[in-house]
């Protein structure tokens, strides 16, 4: 026999009264979602050595109103590595650690960066027939991640993005290309614009994903040297940039839906570069 509860006529008001003490309490100030401490380096001092000892930086927090010698000095010994650069608020640093910063956190990545002029050299002295992805302001982890994965299953020889406004190549990133980032090369680059000038330069066709042109995407030969150059889903890619592309395609859309999520079309530019090839060969 099931004994019924008795009604409590003040558990209303005990609960609201519980929920008004849960509500006195002081909100946490940092970010729960903190990567471990075990890929960031704090305090000045400490990322000068890490960058004399060859560490490879993914980005690095400086405080915005930094003015001292030693932060000019850390400012000099970054240039030129690629390594991403952002002036943030002391508050925004404080969510990351409670230890003793110095208004300076850098974020140690999970890979090694390629240069691109050696790499592409190497790839035409080894008689390779090229095909890269460039991505121009993708910045979800999990996409980047996504489009790595695609480009090692397809054979894609490289990913190059720019040093700002691209994805933290963090431990999630790593885990969202199913540790595809491990083994394909990334080339990470100062100015996006240059790239694509070095590139149609060496002879590699600059194929751009947009959907400000008629031109499907089938209609490309990428038979030849190639790199996709694929865009953000919000702003596409930079202007000055398209207009150095080679080729301006798009794929078709039917539904109510005007575009794909940028790792799904990255997927089906890829693989008919492949579909191609395999069709040429």
């Amino acid at each position: 026999m099931i004994q019924k509860k008795s009604y409590n006529p003040n558990f209303n008001h005990e609960y609201r009264e519980e929920i008004k003490h849960v509500s006195r309490e002081p909100k946490r100030t940092y970010d729960t979602k903190r990567p471990p401490e075990k890929e960031m380096i704090f305090g000045i001092r400490a990322v000068m050595e890490a960058i004399d000892a060859g560490k490879v930086l993914d980005k690095v927090l400086i405080r915005r109103d930094m003015s001292s010698a030693i932060g000019r000095e850390l400012l000099m010994k970054l240039e030129g590595t690629g390594t991403q650069i952002q002036r943030v608020p002391m508050e925004r640093l404080n969510r990351f650690t409670d230890k003793n910063h110095q208004g300076v956190i850098a974020f140690l990545s999970p890979i090694e960066f390629y240069p691109l002029e050696n790499l592409v050299q190497n790839l035409f002295e080894e008689g390779k027939n090229p095909m890269l992805m460039l991505l121009d302001g993708v910045t979800d982890v999990r996409n980047f991640g996504a489009i790595a994965r695609t480009c090692v299953c397809a054979g894609v020889d490289a990913i190059i993005i720019g040093a700002r406004g691209s994805a933290a190549i963090n431990g999630d990133a790593v885990k969202a290309s199913a540790g595809a980032l491990l083994s394909l090369p990334v080339c990470k680059v100062e100015n996006l614009q240059n790239t694509l000038r070095y590139l149609q330069e060496s002879g590699i066709r600059l194929v751009a994903a947009t959907e400000h042109t008629d031109r499907n995407y089938t209609e490309v030969d990428m038979t030849l040297p190639t790199c996709i150059v694929m865009g953000s889903e919000e702003k596409g890619i930079y202007e000055e940039n398209l207009k150095l592309c080679t080729d301006q395609v798009r794929l078709p859309m039917t539904g109510v839906i005007e575009s794909l999520n940028v790792s799904v079309a990255a997927g089906v530019f890829i693989y008919e570069a492949v579909r191609q090839r395999n069709s040429k060969s």
